[in-house]
C-alpha cells in the first residue's frame, strides 16, 4: 500500500491520539493485512465496500469474531483518519456489519470474598506487607494492574487521598483512595526503603520513583502482580481464579451496588466510552434481582413462583 499513509496513519495515532506502541502496532498490522489481501498497490480513494466486505469474508474462515471486530475497528479508525486529511471522500465501511460478539460479564468477587483476600497475606509471606498494598489499592481504586505498577511515589497525596493515574492513551485521571489503601501503604514503605538501600549496597542503580519493588529492589511487574493475586485467591478457597481485574470489576460492581451512578464509575475506571463501563450494569441488576426475590413479601408473583 501507499506506505506515507500508513507512516503518517501510525504518527497520528500515537502523537495526536495518545496510543500505546503496542496498540499502534496492532492497527499498523491490521491495516497491511488489508491492503495485502485486496492489492497493495490500491489506490486509497478506490476502496469501495466490495473490497472491504471481500477482505471480511476471507477472514472468518481463520479469525474468531472478536479478532474480526478488532480488524475492522483498525480499519474504520483508517479510513476515517483519511477522510479527515482529504484522501477519502468516503466510509468504505459504510453499512458494512461487523460480527456479532457474545456480551462478555466480567468476573467480579462478592464483598466477602474480596475481603477474605484482603486478610490472606500473613507472616508466613515474605512480602506480605506490600502484596497488601498491591491488593488493597487496586480494590480502593479500580486501577488496572498496568495502572498500579507504573505508579511513581509522586502520584500518591496522602493529604486528599487522591492518586493519579496515567491511563490507556495517556490519558490522566485524579482517583480517590481510602484509609485502608492508605494504611496498607504506609505500612509497606519502611520495607520498600530497606529494598532501596539493598540494591545500592549491591552496587546496583536504586528504584526511587516506583511505589511497588520486587525483591531485587527494581519496579515489580504486572505478571509479578497476577501471580500474587491468583495465589492469595487459591489459599483464600476462593471458587474462581482470582485476578487483578476481578479486583478492578469488583471494585465497579460493589459500587454500583452502594448506589453510585454510573457516569462517576466510568470517571473513576477510565473508560473513554459510557458503554464500556455498562457491561456492569447487568451485574447490579442481577444483584438487585436476587435482593428483590430476598425480601419482597410478593417477589414470587411474575417468576413463576406462587404467592
Amino acid at each position: 500500500m501507499n506506505t506515507p499513509h500508513l507512516n503518517a496513519f501510525a504518527d497520528w495515532l500515537r502523537v495526536e491520539r495518545g496510543y500505546s506502541p503496542h496498540t499502534v502496532d496492532g492497527y499498523s498490522r491490521d491495516v497491511t493485512e488489508f491492503f495485502r489481501v485486496i492489492g497493495e498497490d490500491i489506490d486509497p480513494a478506490d476502496i469501495s465496500r466490495v473490497h472491504v466486505q471481500s477482505y471480511l469474508s476471507s477472514l472468518y474462515s481463520a479469525n474468531s469474531s472478536s479478532s474480526v471486530a478488532r480488524k475492522m475497528s483498525a480499519l474504520r479508525t483508517f479510513f476515517r483518519y483519511l477522510a479527515r486529511e482529504g484522501h477519502l471522500s468516503h466510509d468504505p465501511l459504510s453499512g458494512v456489519a461487523g460480527p456479532k460478539l457474545a456480551r462478555h460479564i466480567p468476573v467480579f468477587l462478592t464483598v466477602d470474598e474480596v475481603f477474605s483476600l484482603l486478610e490472606e497475606p500473613g507472616e508466613q509471606d515474605s512480602f506480605k506487607l506490600r502484596d497488601s498494598a498491591v491488593m488493597e489499592l487496586i480494590y480502593s481504586t479500580g486501577m488496572r494492574v498496568s495502572e498500579v505498577v507504573s505508579r511513581n511515589m509522586d502520584d500518591i497525596d496522602f493529604a486528599t487521598g487522591m492518586v493519579r493515574v496515567k491511563g490507556k492513551g495517556s490519558r490522566e485521571r485524579i482517583v480517590p483512595f481510602g484509609s485502608a489503601a492508605a494504611e496498607a501503604l504506609q505500612r509497606w514503605f519502611p520495607d520498600r526503603d530497606k529494598l532501596t538501600v539493598d540494591r545500592i549496597r549491591r552496587g546496583h542503580e536504586p528504584e526511587r520513583e516506583a511505589v511497588f519493588l520486587n525483591s531485587r529492589g527494581a519496579r515489580l511487574t504486572a505478571r509479578s502482580v497476577e501471580r500474587l493475586v491468583a495465589g492469595y485467591g487459591e489459599r483464600a478457597g476462593i471458587g474462581v481464579r482470582v485476578t487483578p481485574h476481578a479486583l478492578r470489576h469488583s471494585f465497579a460492581t460493589h459500587l454500583l451496588e452502594m448506589g453510585l451512578d454510573l457516569r462517576t464509575v466510568q470517571e473513576l475506571l477510565g473508560h473513554v466510552s459510557l458503554s464500556t463501563t455498562q457491561k456492569y450494569t447487568h451485574l447490579n441488576m442481577d444483584h438487585l434481582t436476587k435482593v428483590y426475590d430476598k425480601t419482597h413479601p410478593q417477589a414470587g408473583r411474575g417468576r413463576g413462583g406462587k404467592r
